[in-house]
């Protein structure tokens, strides 16, 4: 934690503005330790009759000194030094602050390293929780605006996607602290809903998927999951993707058709005993399938058809993702250019949805036809929030969900 500590210290020397605000934090937070620390010491000492008064001086000066630094930080001196980048610096600030107040809760509720860094040098996880959160910030600047969410959701989604594979690879390989702790499972999203029916247990993959729904509703598909990285990629080497009425009709019962089949079976596999390894098999079978689908329709099409009529988490996400507040909004004021038809590869928009003012079902939030939107008649929206500012809101989410996952996703 120290030489974390003496890197933040090392960034003032950025003049970003968004460092002063983390360190504003920083030393709120710190005033709150050492208080709360004050108060034990000198019950504490209370307790067995010792004198207190010399602590609670130098407790005291601790704390005013925090206090002065603070003011300093707050004064119109520091805001004018710490002046690069201040267009961005709030969502900067929040986004290196949630990311490691997610990923620090993590490290101490799991009963094992979760961290690969505290795993190979013990007691160097809050090192890889500063690097994590300083890309977080990193990614969220270059994704704050529509063209370059547009730009580089694709690539920081394709990294997670090879570093979440790399990690398994090598665990497979027998490097074993790069696999999680407990009973290794397929990468393939299906087994998030069959693999707890098969055996009767192991949630947590199923938890970390409906809070993650939550937070920021079906964007879980487009933005952070390990396989959809694949259909994107397969896709965007197709044709400008064109509206399909038959992936439409897919996109309920195609994906509802795989959900029940995936339940059905796992639960014969277990009620009739079958032993794991076979159950692997099935899974490999689908995971297959679903590959297939990728590289032979998907990249033909230039739609996601492996996400939008097959993946049934796909539709687990999308179905859950109403329970969500976001949404993609249009406006009344739309000229109907169809700009963003080219660019949805959801299957989610026409011309009857853009009459109707929100995508179909299939929409995962990518935002993909906000950034093709030269006249600004569609965005993201909350309730409350206006649609600036939900769309920063949410690109400050995701963009947590992302730095936490690569450094917690493993199998």
């Amino acid at each position: 934690m120290s030489i974390s500590f003496a890197a933040l210290v090392g960034l003032l020397l950025t003049r970003q503005a968004w460092v002063r605000m983390l360190v504003v934090a920083a030393l709120v937070w710190g005033g709150y330790i050492w208080a709360n620390a004050t108060v034990e010491f000198i019950s504490f000492r209370q307790a067995f009759g010792a004198p207190w008064q010399r602590l609670a001086s130098i407790m005291a000066g601790v704390i005013l000194l925090d206090g002065l630094a603070l003011a300093v930080m707050l004064g119109n001196r520091m805001r004018t030094y710490f002046h690069a980048g201040a267009q961005w610096a709030v969502p900067r600030a929040v986004l290196f602050m949630l990311t490691a107040s997610g990923l620090a809760m993590i490290r101490s509720m799991t009963p094992f390293p979760m961290l690969l860094a505290d795993r190979y040098l013990i007691g160097w996880g809050w090192l890889e929780i500063f690097g994590l959160a300083l890309y977080a910030q990193w990614i969220g600047n270059l994704m704050l605006s529509p063209k370059g969410h547009r730009k580089y959701r694709p690539r920081i989604w394709e990294f997670f996607s090879v570093l979440f594979f790399l990690q398994l690879g090598l665990g497979l390989l027998g490097m074993d602290r790069m696999l999680m702790t407990g009973s290794l499972h397929l990468p393939v999203p299906a087994l998030i809903a069959a693999g707890p029916v098969f055996r009767g247990s192991g949630f947590f993959m199923l938890i970390l998927f409906g809070v993650t729904v939550m937070l920021v509703g079906s964007a879980w598909c487009s933005h952070l999951c390990y396989i959809g990285a694949w259909d994107d990629a397969m896709s965007s080497i197709g044709p400008r993707p064109a509206h399909s009425s038959v992936i439409g009709r897919l996109s309920m019962i195609g994906r509802g058709a795989t959900l029940l089949l995936v339940l059905i079976t796992a639960w014969i596999l277990r009620w009739a005993g079958v032993p794991g390894i076979t159950a692997v098999w099935f899974g490999v079978a689908f995971g297959l399938a679903g590959v297939g689908i990728m590289a032979f329709i998907s990249r033909k099409s230039g739609m996601m058809v492996h996400c939008t009529a097959y993946c049934p988490m796909g539709l687990v996400g999308n179905l859950f993702g109403r329970i969500s507040p976001w949404r993609i909004r249009i406006d009344a004021d739309c000229t109907r250019c169809g700009a963003c038809y080219s660019k949805c590869r959801y299957n989610a928009l026409d011309e009857h949805r853009m009459e109707l003012g929100s995508p179909a079902l299939s929409c995962t939030l990518c935002g993909d036809c906000v950034s093709a939107c030269a006249h600004q008649q569609i965005g993201y929206a909350f309730p409350g929030l206006s649609k600036e500012t939900a769309r920063t809101v949410f690109i400050v989410l995701v963009v947590s969900l992302h730095a936490i996952f690569v450094g917690v996703a493993r199998m």
